[in-house]
Formats: C-alpha cells, sequence, structure tokens
C-alpha cells in the first residue's frame, strides 16, 4: 500500500497548523488583557466549573502537574485565582475563581466574539470542525494504551 507523503495531505499537519493559528490569534487579543493562551483555557475551565481539584484541571486541560503548577502559580500571583486545601487532606487542592478571575470573563466573552466573527466559516461548519478535532482527540488518545 502506497501512502501519499506530501506534508499537505497530513492530517498531522492540518491539525498541527490549525492549532497554531488558532493559539496564534488568540495570543494578541489575550495580550491586551495580560493572559495567556494557556491561563485563558485554564480560566475558562473555571467559569465553566469554579472549585475544581488540581488533578480535575489537568485532565480538562490534558496538562501535566509539571506545567499546571507553574501555570496555576502565575494565575494566582495576578491575583485571578487562588488555592485552598480542603479538608484534612493536604493534599487535595482546589483551584477558585476570585472576584478578579470572575470579572475578566466579559471582557474574554468580547475578545471570542471579535475572533469568531473574523473567521471566515459559518457557525454550522465551527461546530463540525469542533466535532471532528474532539473525535480525533479521542480517538488519538486510544493510539497511545496498550493493547492486551
Amino acid at each position: 500500500m502506497q501512502t501519499n507523503q506530501q506534508l499537505d495531505h497530513q492530517i498531522c499537519f492540518a491539525l498541527y497548523s490549525a492549532a497554531r493559528a488558532a493559539t496564534a490569534a488568540y495570543r494578541e487579543a489575550l495580550a491586551e488583557i495580560g493572559l495567556t493562551y494557556t491561563q485563558y483555557v485554564t480560566l475558562l475551565a473555571l467559569w465553566e466549573r469554579d472549585g475544581r481539584t488540581v488533578s480535575e484541571l489537568g485532565e480538562a486541560l490534558h496538562l501535566d502537574s509539571g506545567t499546571l503548577s507553574p501555570l496555576l502559580t502565575r494565575l494566582a500571583a495576578s491575583g485571578l485565582v487562588e488555592r485552598r486545601r480542603e479538608g484534612g487532606d493536604a493534599r487535595r487542592v482546589t483551584v477558585h475563581l476570585t472576584t478578579a478571575g470572575r470579572d475578566l470573563e466579559s471582557q474574554v466573552a468580547a475578545i471570542q466574539r471579535r475572533l469568531h466573527d473574523a473567521v471566515d466559516m459559518e457557525p454550522e461548519e465551527l461546530a463540525t470542525l469542533r466535532e471532528l478535532a474532539q473525535r480525533f482527540c479521542e480517538s488519538a488518545a486510544h493510539l497511545d494504551q496498550p493493547t492486551t
């Protein structure tokens, strides 16, 4: 079986390029309000459900603790989140939005609207793209799993 090795025929390269383009588009707009893209998606997860444990956040964002810990430290230093030790288990840490973190949501919503309006795609196309990307991620996650 012969495969096409041309770069622009590779699904992985199309996804990589799309991810870079999306991140770059957000990077400039988010910099105006002092956020990185990774900080932005972390805040999205907390706006969706405040008070997540650090491990729940890592799972939702597909980030390991080595990446998430310094990220949360920077968000806390910026006054956007706070970490709390919960109950008798000193290892259980939850992350909560501060008032400043909650107040940022409306500014981020305006950025999202501006960027979505600038993309030359219909809402249905964007929804399909998101669904296909999610399905691809779910399928690709199984590639890492050992077979029994």
